[in-house]
């Protein structure tokens, strides 16, 4: 659990700086509470979040663009509009087909990303 202390908090997108994760991903940390946090993803066309599992459940959502994404033993192509939920610990990458903007709200917070 954090040990951050958690207030009440109105955040600014641009007031947040975004922080590369790989070449042409990067992130940004839009806010966080003690059990969930939330992140915006960009992801320029042609580039990859490479296969990686975490202990946090990861709930998504794609904003802008395309991307293919492999879940486990599942391969989809997912279009602006569309979601997803990972388990704790599965299997997952994601290859943008576009340049493409996402949302990732993980619980518990992903500590590590947060300023």
């Amino acid at each position: 659990m954090t040990t951050r202390t958690i207030k009440p908090n109105l955040q600014a997108h641009d007031d947040v700086p975004p922080i590369e994760m790989f070449p042409g991903v990067s992130r940004r940390t839009l806010n966080a509470g003690e059990r969930t946090s939330i992140h915006e993803i960009q992801i320029a066309a042609g580039c990859v979040v490479p296969m990686h599992t975490h202990p946090h459940e990861q709930i998504g959502y794609l904003v802008a663009g395309r991307v293919k994404f492999e879940l486990g033993d599942e391969v989809k192509e997912l279009s602006a509009g569309d979601s997803w939920i990972i388990p704790s610990e599965v299997p997952h990458e994601v290859t943008a087909l576009d340049d493409a903007v996402a949302l990732d709200i993980f619980s518990p917070a992903r500590e590590e990303y947060i300023p």
